[in-house]
């Protein structure tokens, strides 16, 4: 398991993939890339992060390992750079996902907040989603899971072994999310066995 280690809270998602049970690195290079089973790309500024990923030859490793199969998750940017589109900007991505986001769409960082949000996949009770600077999704593509959204908009997806969150798990005490990625990680890996 790694977490991709070129900008944003890296070291949250360790503690809390540790928390879950998992053993995981960061992923400065596509070396590491290659030493890891599943990617976790945290929140940052994503033209940045896209730019980021060339300079160190991660783009294209990244994008051949998940379409092979790598469980892969980004949060907030993360799942900007996993997206297929952003609306009203001709921005890079990865194009990992059949999703199109809006950049910034709950408002600046004078409107983050901490949001009980209701996500059926977990359980109860509702799992408090900390949204800064997020995205939502504005287009959910054919076979893309919606798993929750708020004021309506989709801001947790899955499709497969992809999945992505607008808002920030790594920062609460509350591990759901990242227990739900390392099920998705297992059924991958169960899949591939089989």
């Amino acid at each position: 398991m790694g977490v991709l280690a070129v900008q944003g809270d890296v070291g949250e998602h360790l503690a809390a993939l540790a928390r879950s049970g998992a053993r995981a690195a960061a992923v400065k290079t596509a070396a590491d890339l290659q030493t890891v089973g599943a990617l976790v790309v945290p929140g940052g500024e994503s033209t940045t992060v896209i730019r980021l990923l060339d300079r160190f030859g991660l783009a294209g490793p990244i994008v051949d390992r998940v379409r092979a199969g790598m469980p892969f998750w980004g949060t907030c940017m993360g799942m900007i750079v996993a997206a297929h589109g952003v609306a009203g900007l001709a921005q890079p991505t990865l194009d990992l996902i059949d999703i199109t986001v809006r950049r910034n769409a709950f408002g600046r960082q004078v409107d983050s907040a901490e949001v009980p949000l209701e996500i059926p996949a977990l359980g109860d009770p509702a799992f408090p989603a900390i949204f800064i600077r997020a995205p939502w999704v504005e287009r959910v593509g054919a076979g893309v899971t919606v798993l929750a959204r708020r004021d309506g908009h989709p801001v947790f997806v899955r499709a497969g072994h992809v999945m992505a969150t607008s808002f920030h798990p790594e920062l609460t005490a509350d591990d759901r999310v990242h227990a739900y990625f390392l099920s998705l990680v297992e059924e991958s890996r169960a899949r591939t066995a089989a």
